[in-house]
């Protein structure tokens, strides 16, 4: 039997994330390299293609951009810009040019966040200029046929903050959990919703959380989604297709 472990060389951007601390031991029986963003500048398409000529890569993950805290897409729209839209463009363009499968996270607040349980072909209206930063970053990889686009609803594991919201609902997973589930789609092609049930938020958090958290209202934080939860039917079917329902947590 072929190891097909082994006819995948998948490059890893974000290597600085909390997230790749996780995925990283998902993908031990992968061959993968992480570079630093001094040896693969997402601003700097050049190096890039001098980097991927080294090995032939066969997958590309990009979870690299920027993110948290959340003030920095309002403060620096330049920054967002370069990083999430610009920088994912020219992810694009790479995996075009040497016919990389693309795996781009994405996030869950691309959609309105009013209703709640998003199918993946639901209509998009992002809350915040970060979930616009990263549904630009989706415009591009939608056009490479090639790619799998994942709308990600992920929180910290362990939960780093002191207060989580009352008054809001989510489908949360820990990142530690969406790193086992990664391997898995390496040749899923599309769209698809990563994520569990849907929760108000404050009651995941207290059901996982070993310390003591408060409570903060939704009407505190402003242009936060009232209901962001999302429909995960098909990761349902693609975790029982892997024999993986009962290992994850949902």
């Amino acid at each position: 039997m072929v190891n097909t472990h082994k006819l995948k060389n998948i490059l890893v951007t974000g290597v600085s994330s909390r997230f790749f601390k996780f995925l990283k031991y998902e993908l031990k029986n992968y061959e993968f390299s992480c570079p630093k963003k001094n040896q693969f500048d997402l601003l700097n398409l050049s190096q890039m293609k001098k980097f991927v000529k080294i090995k032939k890569f066969s997958h590309l993950i990009h979870i690299a951009g920027l993110s948290r805290p959340m003030h920095l897409h309002d403060n620096d729209i330049i920054k967002s810009i370069d990083l999430n839209i610009i920088g994912t463009a020219n992810i694009v363009k790479l995996c075009k040019i040497n016919n990389i499968k693309l795996i781009y996270f994405s996030t869950n607040y691309v959609y309105p966040g009013k209703k709640g349980l998003y199918k993946e072909k639901d209509p998009l209206k992002p809350i915040n200029n970060y979930a616009w930063s990263k549904l630009g970053g989706e415009c591009s990889v939608q056009m490479y046929s090639n790619s799998l686009i994942l709308r990600i609803c992920m929180t910290d594991f362990p939960f780093i903050h002191k207060k989580a919201i009352k008054g809001a609902y989510s489908s949360f997973m820990y990142n530690k959990t969406v790193a086992k589930i990664i391997p898995f789609l390496l040749e899923e092609k599309g769209i698809l919703n990563i994520g569990g049930k849907r929760r108000e938020i404050i009651n995941f958090v207290k059901k996982y959380s070993k310390k003591k958290i408060l409570k903060i209202s939704i009407s505190e934080i402003k242009n936060f989604p009232k209901d962001s939860s999302i429909n995960i039917n098909k990761l349902k079917f693609i975790l029982k297709k892997n024999k993986l329902e009962k290992k994850i947590l949902l």
